[in-house]
């Protein structure tokens, strides 16, 4: 059986896309490791499989599948991509959609052109939702990773995600320090670390090491995280902009117990058939 499947890209951020509205079967764990390799398959960070909605009044479901298998719970680019996949594919004739997912429901607007807005809901700083482990309830935490510490600030976007304030993004130990986070103790579900450079009040850089991929081009959620995280420690201003490695992403929180949001562009690259 032959799959229809987009390649698509946000600023980098790469997605295998695949309607399982129109089509039938679900891709198995080792497909999607099979079809990520960048050398012998279509090669992505993540895969997004549209569904039908369990959730009465959502529009479609997205499920999101890492390069290595795993299964992801949210992904703002992801977001972005599928809401302009699904128009595109004559899957719907709306322009502002109500998706579920795994880390919970998420709202898209299409703005013109190539350009995507996600609201990614409200972000949670307690310890227990990330999950991280803590004692106490702060801002920030120093965590041991053994041949030094390092404060990072947790942040659950529907997905787990601890920011750490660097003074130069591009000399910064992503794999190393990204990796020793992801894997800690204190984060039992793993995490997305994101390594934040503020260079203004409404400007910064980043780059984000995340589960089961390892460094991507850009990711939205981490984008969102890092912008809360800048916020809570009084950096950014309520609209800033973030430069990522792929590009740039439109930020914008108000504060506690409001939704965070972010817009960017979004790329079809082509499209294809591959066997199930």
């Amino acid at each position: 059986m032959k799959l229809r499947f987009a390649k698509m890209h946000g600023l980098g951020n790469d997605f295998m896309v695949v309607d399982l509205v129109t089509q039938r079967g679900m891709p198995t764990p080792e497909q999607v490791r099979t079809w990520s390799d960048r050398r012998t398959g279509v090669g992505f960070d993540q895969l997004l499989a549209v569904l039908p909605p369990s959730d009465p009044d959502a529009d479609f479901r997205m499920r999101i599948f890492n390069a290595d298998g795993s299964e992801a719970e949210q992904c703002g680019n992801g977001a972005r991509c599928f809401a302009r996949f699904v128009v595109e594919e004559e899957l719907t004739v709306k322009r502002d959609l109500l998706l579920e997912t795994e880390g919970g429901s998420i709202r898209t607007e299409l703005q013109g052109g190539e350009q995507v807005r996600v609201d990614m809901g409200v972000p949670s700083m307690e310890p227990a939702t990330v999950p991280f482990l803590a004692d106490e309830v702060a801002t920030s935490y120093v965590v041991d990773l053994g041949s030094d510490c390092v404060e990072v600030t947790p942040v659950s976007m529907g997905n787990p995600h601890a920011v750490v304030f660097v003074d130069n993004v591009s000399r910064a130990d992503i794999e190393g320090v990204g990796s020793a986070l992801q894997h800690h103790e204190r984060f039992p579900e793993q995490v997305n670390v994101g390594f934040l450079q503020v260079v203004d009040r409404r400007f910064g850089r980043l780059r984000v090491y995340e589960r089961g991929v390892g460094e991507t081009r850009a990711c939205g959620s981490g984008a969102c995280a890092a912008m809360v995280a800048a916020r809570l420690h009084d950096r950014f201003e309520s609209r800033a902009k973030i430069s990522l490695p792929g590009g740039k992403m439109r930020l914008e929180w108000q504060g506690r117990g409001s939704p965070a949001t972010l817009s960017g562009p979004t790329q079809f690259v082509y499209t294809g058939r591959i066997e199930l």
